[in-house]
């Protein structure tokens, strides 16, 4: 069981099918499975699948969920004391007997609602919103249930159309919370329909205590860079990188963006070479990290390389504010 200072809670937010699941694949290889906590917040759905259907609401909308509970129990874990959680079975849509969970060094909560209350807010110390676009999303579901689950086209359109207007009620909104986005857009460098190319970005909040941006170049300068030549390789349409500061939701910004694919992840030192502010521990680790898992997806463009990068920060904030703390604790007891 952990202390206060001994923990820190990290937010997941988005849509289902944006990323999550693949991007806490990624944290685990830095902070250690045993050492993770993950809370998926469909958990505290305060109505089963038939009840929502009889009350005509979607999982997306607050009155599907039990926040109070929500907040009370992360506050819990969060203090270092067990929860008995609740448990939404995903296969028959009803709520199952809890299951006792003990608090560990990384408390992860993701899910749709993560940066939705103001008191679980106040309790994240460091926040991510994946942002996909419309037409990606649509491609990308297409592309899954389509081959995997036998659904049509139509199926899918409408089942995307009927989540939006609670998407973008309820969801969204939270991007304006987290303390980085990383949005999936179609590219910019061909027509491409399937969404086979991506442009990504990564907005990062400016004056985010114990989180620094990642800058390309020259930090606070508008950079537009080509990589590709004689130490990156790129098939046709190439790659196109950006950096430059901005306004989002009302917040001062850092964006870095890819967009394209890249070809070779093992030239990818080529372009860590050129990033700042990385968090890495040595030189070459950001690309270590996108090569231990090279089947992954997203590890090809942007989404990959940001999931990395996000996963780098949230170790840092981890070690700024537990290890700095256990050792301002232990430098004053020696006093």
């Amino acid at each position: 069981m952990v202390a206060q200072s001994d923990c820190i809670l990290i937010a997941v937010a988005g849509d289902s099918g944006c990323g999550k699941s693949t991007f806490l694949r990624r944290l685990i290889d830095l902070f250690g499975k045993e050492f993770m906590t993950v809370i998926c917040l469909d958990d505290y759905h305060s109505l089963d699948r038939k009840g929502r259907k009889a009350a005509g609401v979607t999982a997306l909308n607050p009155k599907a969920n039990n926040f109070d509970l929500m907040a009370e129990q992360i506050a819990t874990l969060k203090s270092g004391e067990p929860i008995d959680k609740p448990i939404y079975n995903h296969e028959t849509g009803e709520l199952d007997p809890p299951e006792r969970i003990v608090p560990n060094k990384v408390i992860v909560i993701e899910g749709l609602h993560p940066l939705f209350d103001e008191r679980v807010r106040e309790l994240v110390d460091f926040g991510v919103y994946l942002d996909i676009s419309d037409e990606v999303k649509i491609n990308w579901k297409i592309q899954r249930d389509m081959a995997e689950r036998g659904h049509t086209y139509e199926d899918i359109l409408a089942s995307i159309n009927a989540r939006k207007p609670d998407f973008s009620a309820y969801i969204e909104p939270q991007k304006e919370f987290a303390d980085v986005v990383i949005q999936v857009l179609p590219t910019q460098l061909i027509d491409d329909k399937e969404s086979r190319y991506l442009r990504v970005r990564l907005i990062q909040k400016e004056g985010i205590p114990n989180f620094e941006p990642v800058y390309l170049f020259d930090e606070g300068s508008t950079i537009d860079w080509r990589p590709c030549g004689r130490k990156l390789t790129c098939n046709y349409p190439g790659i196109k990188m950006y950096y430059g500061p901005d306004a989002f939701m009302g917040h001062e910004v850092s964006i870095l963006e890819v967009d394209g694919k890249f070809d070779n992840l093992e030239e990818m030192i080529y372009v860590e070479s050129h990033l700042s502010n990385t968090s890495t521990r040595h030189y070459g680790e950001m690309t270590e990290l996108l090569l231990q898992h090279k089947d992954y997806p997203g590890s090809e463009n942007g989404t990959g390389l940001f999931q990395v990068l996000v996963g780098l920060k949230m170790r840092e904030v981890y070690e700024k504010t537990v290890v700095a703390t256990k050792e301002q604790t232990k430098v004053a007891a020696q006093v």
